[in-house]
């Protein structure tokens, strides 16, 4: 058996390692390590309250509107604070923008370049890939990246700039929008509209929205969009089957208050791929296990944790801690969005090949980017002309609360302690701590460990292209494992 270390990899946020053993071409063990120690939670501890609104968001240049988001739903939590419902309109229309944004810059730009790669030369789809997806030579930049600075517009109408905006508060969202604003919103998500009509989905975005049945998916093949090509290559390479996710999903559920029904728009839950059958979700079923993390302490629920490095601990591999739900791995993220929201693509993709894998993963990022921009559509039309955005009243000084967000890359959560109007105690999970976590003291491995373990790499080894599309798959943003 040959272990072999994969890292750094470009085109992701932050650091990750990889090792890797392999024996007769096949990968036996994976552990996945986050080399990069930051300190966030750390930092916070002993400042008032509000600075974590300020430090919070810039743990991520990328999903910055989820961090600040999950920060003030945690003051809401015990502050009492009930956000207006122009407030919610408001956050939810720019993390929707910010989600979306994240969703199409991995397809573009971190995802597809790896298909322009020599080894697949001889496939009959490389060329037109090349042309379109190749690393700085590609022309998806030049239709991608005025759609993306578009939905960037978004945060600067609402939050001012983008990232790290201090808008979100626990009551809602500082700037009151007139009719000039909401006015500009509606021409920006137009704008945005025709490029994903156009060049990403060459269909209406209700038509993608739609999709139910295989046979739905399997007549988006045909034709000169980005969505199409990806198709076709995904069938022909069977990704469909490579990179099987742990066997549980999860969401925290996202866009609170702004559903149809005055909820989440898309629903909390957990589901088990081999049955997908809705179960609620629990915050209480979530523990942290630091047996392979450069962190001190045992296992426990993560409001009662402290990040405390240990670099002497024996078996450690990463400074992330291994999240589990009810003592189990599980896998966020789009995809796991819509399983457990109902989305019936979803079910179909995983019932097809018995479990998540790369192909669904990319299918539905786009996919929800679609129900996204339909639902920014709706709620820029809901605003109320003239009704408050924030609540008034001052935040309670002591107590105990979890802010909840769906983020692009899956489920994120705040836990805070506060006494005397300072921070005693911070701890976040994010997405990225969950799919890419280490080995817990069962020997559990992680989402992304387990689904390269038996993955078939040759004599290629760790230079593998199908290494990096799983990895890929899950869309990293290391920086986000803050510890």
């Amino acid at each position: 058996m040959t272990r072999v270390l994969v890292g750094p990899f470009n085109r992701v946020e932050g650091d990750l390692e990889i090792a890797l053993d392999i024996e007769a071409g096949v990968v036996r063990r994976a552990e996945v390590g986050v080399p990069l120690y930051r300190g966030f939670e750390q930092i916070l501890v002993g400042r008032p309250l509000d600075d974590a609104l300020v430090i919070a968001p810039r743990i991520c240049g990328i999903c910055s509107v989820s961090q600040s988001l999950a920060v003030a739903r945690a003051i809401a939590s015990f502050s009492g604070l009930v956000p207006e419902r122009n407030g919610e309109l408001a956050a939810a229309i720019a993390h929707g923008a910010e989600n979306v944004a994240d969703h199409l810059t991995h397809f573009h730009l971190f995802f597809m370049p790896d298909f322009a790669r020599a080894a697949y030369v001889d496939r009959p789809w490389h060329p037109a890939v090349v042309e379109r997806f190749a690393a700085i030579r590609g022309t998806a930049s030049a239709t991608f990246l005025p759609a993306r600075a578009r939905l960037l517009e978004v945060m600067g109408v609402i939050a001012g700039k983008w990232p790290h905006s201090l808008a979100f508060r626990a009551g809602g969202t500082t700037r009151a929008l007139g009719l000039g604003e909401i006015m500009r919103l509606g021409t920006i998500l137009t704008d945005v509209r025709a490029f994903a009509e156009g060049p990403l989905f060459g269909r209406p975005l209700e038509a993608i929205a739609g999709l139910a049945t295989l046979a739905d998916l399997e007549a988006m093949t045909d034709g000169p969009s980005d969505f199409s090509a990806f198709l076709r290559l995904a069938r022909d390479l069977d990704l469909a089957r490579l990179g099987r996710g742990p066997g549980l999903v999860m969401s925290v559920g996202a866009y609170p208050g702004v559903g149809r029904d005055g909820g989440h728009e898309f629903r909390a839950g957990v589901m088990e791929t081999a049955d997908l059958v809705h179960r609620p979700f629990s915050i209480d079923a979530i523990t942290e296990d630091p047996a392979h993390a450069w962190i001190a302490g045992e296992a426990g629920p993560p409001a009662r944790a402290t990040t405390a490095p240990d670099l002497e601990r024996a078996g450690a591999y990463s400074w992330a801690r291994a999240p589990r739900l009810d003592g189990r791995a599980v896998e966020v993220g789009a995809l796991a969005r819509q399983l457990v929201d109902g989305d019936p693509l979803a079910a179909a993709l995983v019932r097809e090949v018995g479990g998540t894998g790369v192909a669904a993963r990319v299918i539905l990022r786009l996919v929800e980017s679609a129900r996204v921009l339909l639902a920014m559509e709706r709620w820029v039309g809901s605003i109320a002309r003239g009704a408050p955005f924030c609540s008034e009243g001052q935040s309670q000084t002591d107590g105990s609360g979890v802010g909840l967000v769906e983020a692009a890359r899956g489920s994120l959560a705040h836990w805070t302690t506060v006494r005397g109007g300072r921070i005693g105690r911070w701890q976040i999970v994010a997405p990225t701590t969950f799919n890419f976590s280490p080995r817990d003291a069962a020997g559990v491995a992680g989402p992304l460990e387990g689904a390269l373990e038996g993955l078939a790499v040759g004599d290629a080894g760790a230079e593998a292209v199908a290494v990096q599309h799983v990895v890929r798959s899950f869309d990293p943003c290391m920086v986000c494992t803050a510890h």
